[in-house]
C-alpha cells in the first residue's frame, strides 16, 4: 500500500512502559499513527502486542507514559474524555466477542442504544447499513453461533463501526481463518479504508495479510521488551539493520548469511 498523503497524528503513545504485577512486558514505547493509514502491530508470541492493544484503548493501564487518541489523552482521562474518546474508536476482538443471544442486529443495535439517543428504527437502519459494508447484509436475524469464524469477525468489525468511528483496532483479524478467507479480511479492510477513510491499528503476526495490508508497522521484540523496528514491512524486510527482524520477515528458522 501507499502511504496516506495525511500527515496529521491521529494517535500519540509516548513513554509507555507497562505489564502486569511486577512484570514489565513493555518499557519506552513511543509511535505515532497517522490518519487514514493502515497501521500494524506485529512481534512474535509473548512480545506485548495485545497488551498493548488493551492499553491503547485503555481496558488497561500502562505503568507510565500517555496515549493520545484523537487528541484526547485517555490514560489519565476523566470518564467523561474517555466516553467521549470511546466514540472515536470500536475495537474487534480476537474472538469477536459477540453477545451469542443476541441477533448480529441486535448486537450492533444495542451499541447504538447505549450511546445515542437514535430511535428504534433509526438504530435498525444504521445497523443494516454497517451489516452491508462488511458483506452481511442478509444475516441481520442470524445468531453468532450460526455463522463461521469468518462471519464471525466480519460481524464484530460491523459492531465496531456503529458509532462511525475514525479508528478501528483490530486484534489478530486473521486468526484461524483459511488462507481464502484470511485473504476476504485483507480485502475487507482495504475497502473499508479506502471507502471510509478509516485509520487501522492491527495487531497480528500473518505475513500474508501484512504486505497486503499494512501502510506501516511497528514490530516488538520480548527479549528486549520494546519496539525493534519501524517502517514499511517489505523495507523491513529486505533493510532492516537488525537481524531477527529479517529472519521474521523472511520466516527464516536462523539468518541466512550470502
Amino acid at each position: 500500500m501507499d502511504t496516506p498523503t495525511q500527515t496529521k497524528p491521529i494517535i500519540r503513545v509516548c513513554g509507555m512502559d507497562g505489564g502486569y504485577g511486577e512484570t514489565v512486558i513493555l518499557k519506552d514505547i513511543n509511535f505515532e499513527v497517522y490518519e487514514g493509514e493502515v497501521f500494524i502491530i506485529l512481534g512474535g508470541s509473548g512480545c506485548g502486542k495485545s497488551t498493548m492493544l488493551k492499553f491503547m484503548i485503555g481496558l488497561e493501564h500502562p505503568f507510565r507514559g500517555q496515549v493520545e487518541i484523537d487528541g484526547i489523552e485517555i490514560v489519565n482521562a476523566t470518564e467523561d474524555e474517555y466516553n467521549r474518546a470511546l466514540r472515536s474508536f470500536g475495537v474487534m476482538y480476537q474472538n469477536g466477542a459477540l453477545f451469542g443471544s443476541m441477533t448480529l442486529m441486535e448486537n450492533i443495535c444495542l451499541v447504538l442504544e447505549e450511546f445515542t439517543n437514535l430511535p428504534s428504527d433509526g438504530r435498525q437502519a444504521i445497523a443494516q447499513m454497517r451489516l452491508n459494508q462488511v458483506g452481511l447484509g442478509d444475516a441481520a436475524d442470524t445468531m453468532p453461533s450460526d455463522l463461521s469464524g469468518g462471519m464471525r469477525k466480519r460481524a464484530a468489525i460491523a459492531r465496531a463501526m456503529a458509532l462511525d468511528p475514525k479508528i478501528l483496532f483490530l486484534d489478530e483479524p486473521s486468526a484461524g481463518l483459511d488462507p481464502i478467507t484470511s485473504a476476504q479480511m485483507d480485502e475487507l479492510i482495504l475497502e473499508l479504508s479506502r471507502t471510509l477513510k478509516i485509520t487501522f491499528v492491527i495487531v497480528t503476526h500473518e505475513l500474508p495479510s501484512i504486505f497486503t495490508v499494512a501502510d506501516r508497522c511497528i514490530m516488538l521484540d520480548r527479549n528486549v521488551k520494546t519496539i525493534v523496528a519501524t517502517g514499511k514491512p517489505r523495507e523491513m524486510q529486505a533493510h532492516s539493520k537488525n537481524p531477527w527482524v529479517r529472519q521474521f520477515f523472511n520466516r527464516q528458522a536462523s539468518e541466512q548469511v550470502s
